[in-house]
């Protein structure tokens, strides 16, 4: 493609003006986005903008959306390799284009290869202050957080790159309403005690501390993922908490086994069908051991419990959890707030919350939030 002679090339590290979004080790060098939603934006004053990207992954491959004056104008796999994509080209070089160059996929546990990189950008134009957002939020999840099954048909069941999107999820939307920056922290299958499949070690408050300490391998050890988090650097008003559906979901697995130590693990049913107390009591204090370590790195949070999009199996436990830690700690800021449930007309691909049940939930939510911002 021929290419705007007037293209200056700049990297990150030159850029004052640059805004980065999600959970990193504070590199420019190139910056690493680790997460689900996590994005560079700049406000860019000219016709033209490239963005040079490094990529690599084993099995799945990252994609990307591109978001233009709030509007998001493509979506993208990116293959392996270090290369420039434009962002955007003819446009008016006079006009201001808030650009934000958004993550869809998740940070990827099972592939250790995976990993996406920006080292700079070109443009014809200069770089303008972007705006601070009068809220934080931080989102915590599974796969509901991560996006999946936003995009794609109903039919669709391949567990692929293709079906995670940070658009249209409800933390962006609720994000977005409330005029707020936000980061998410989420991984697919995982819970708050327990995965879907009983692996009592793929629970997020056992990383929550980490930059993005459940990826990895020694590359990602190089990246700095496993390194601990700044808190102070970002502090969030609210922090919304999803998660209990795949723990609930653990109940109904198989027990799993670790292949090297022998290990098992299961959370169990009763006769009846009823949750074991022992295994329900495990559960609901993972949740209270969660809230004290949000906590202890969120002081002046607000924080949500909200859950409901795939059922509700597991509330009664989640309200004793959060009562018992209010009482023992005497912190008001806690809430549990039940979220729309996904129904035929609002489920999308591989079963899960499709477009239309995200954004219901962000409407709810939103709301939800505002309210306890003005107490």
């Amino acid at each position: 493609m021929k290419q705007n002679e007037k293209l200056k090339l700049h990297t990150l590290s030159e850029i004052e003006n640059l805004k980065v979004h999600g959970r990193t080790t504070g590199c420019l060098s190139p910056l690493t986005l680790f997460w689900t939603g996590s994005a560079i934006e700049l406000n860019v004053k000219g016709s033209e903008l490239w963005i040079e990207f490094e990529v690599d992954y084993d099995i799945y491959e990252p994609w990307i959306s591109i978001v233009i004056n709030s509007t998001p104008v493509s979506r993208q796999m990116l293959t392996a390799g270090r290369y420039w994509v434009c962002v955007f080209r003819g446009m008016n070089e006079n006009a201001i284009k808030n650009v934000r160059i958004v993550k869809d996929l998740q940070a990827m546990n099972e592939d250790p290869g995976n990993s996406l990189q920006i080292h700079a950008v070109k443009t014809d134009g200069k770089f303008l202050p972007v705006e601070e957002k009068p809220y934080k939020i931080e989102f915590i999840g599974d796969s509901i957080t991560s996006g999946e099954g936003i995009i794609g048909a109903k039919a669709e069941v391949d567990w692929i790159p293709m079906w995670f999107s940070a658009i249209n999820n409800y933390s962006t939307l609720t994000a977005e309403y409330l005029n707020a920056d936000y980061r998410i922290i989420s991984q697919s299958g995982w819970g708050v005690f327990t995965s879907w499949d009983n692996n009592p070690h793929a629970n997020i408050p056992e990383y929550y501390e980490q930059v993005c300490g459940l990826l990895k391998g020694e590359k990602n050890e190089a990246l700095g993922a496993l390194k601990e988090h700044s808190f102070t650097s970002w502090q969030p008003d609210v922090v919304v908490v999803n998660l209990g559906t795949n723990d609930s979901g653990a109940f109904q697995s198989p027990e799993w086994k670790d292949e090297v130590t022998g290990q098992t693990h299961k959370q169990r049913l009763c006769e009846d069908g009823s949750y074991n107390e022992e295994d329900l009591g495990a559960f609901e204090e993972a949740v209270q051991n969660f809230l004290i370590k949000l906590r202890k790195n969120n002081k002046n949070a607000h924080i949500v419990w909200a859950y409901g999009m795939l059922g509700i199996p597991l509330m009664p436990a989640i309200y004793r959890a959060a009562d018992t830690y209010m009482k023992k700690t005497g912190d008001k800021k806690i809430y549990v707030f039940q979220i729309p449930n996904t129904t035929d007309e609002t489920v999308g691909s591989r079963s899960h919350p499709g477009v239309l049940a995200h954004k219901k939930t962000a409407q709810e939510l939103s709301e939800f939030i505002v309210e306890i911002l003005a107490k």
